[in-house]
């Protein structure tokens, strides 16, 4: 349990961000910003990917929309889901074309942010008829981003935070089906879906 909190396919966002912003800054054009304002750019995608979807996940519980911030029922994740693609992409909106001059310095924080959110929303239709995991399209995208990054640019400051990845995702896919909150299944469709669509981004876009 504590695994899939703290890392919590929402949370992922972040810790991606902060990996590639202090160990690989050029590649997503960060390089010439100072500490301060890298620290103030993550709390802002954290903010957006994170707290606000969050919030919304607070409202749904108190609504009665949902039994539990968890989400385990498939019939309770559509509208979580489509609202978190919503929130997902205006802030990939506001990332590239809004917040001056960071969509033309380091345009790729867009690119990152809209590869997420069509991860999401492969999530969220899937959804309709079959229950995906979430937790493992995030990490499946964590590791598909960080290993194509690493390969096409051969940035090897990556080289360890993704053999860390990839060990904490066999850890967290463990503990999902140990919960029993996925099947095998599940879990290897939401990390192909995550792989598929990062290393598809990085390919195409960077």
């Amino acid at each position: 349990m504590i695994l899939s909190v703290a890392f919590h396919p929402l949370i992922l966002t972040t810790y991606l961000f902060a990996l590639l912003f202090f160990l690989a800054p050029d590649l997503v054009g960060v390089s010439a910003f100072e500490l301060p304002a890298l620290g103030s750019l993550l709390l802002l995608l954290w903010l957006n990917t994170f707290i606000a979807p969050a919030i919304m996940m607070f409202y749904f519980k108190k609504m009665g929309m949902i039994t539990s911030l968890y989400v385990e029922d498939a019939a309770e994740r559509r509208i979580p889901y489509i609202a978190c693609v919503i929130i997902y992409g205006l802030a990939t909106y506001l990332f590239g074309w809004q917040l001056q001059p960071i969509g033309e310095i380091a345009p790729q924080i867009s690119v990152i942010l809209a590869s997420v959110t069509l991860s999401l929303v492969v999530v969220a239709m899937v959804s309709y008829f079959w229950k995906i995991s979430a937790h493992a399209t995030g990490i499946g995208g964590t590791i598909g981003m960080l290993a194509g990054l690493m390969i096409r640019f051969e940035e090897n400051t990556l080289l360890l935070p993704l053999l860390l990845t990839i060990l904490v995702g066999g850890w967290l896919m463990s503990a999902r089906l140990q919960l029993n909150a996925h099947t095998p299944s599940q879990i290897a469709a939401g990390v192909f879906c995550g792989l598929l669509v990062s290393s598809a981004t990085v390919y195409f876009y960077f």
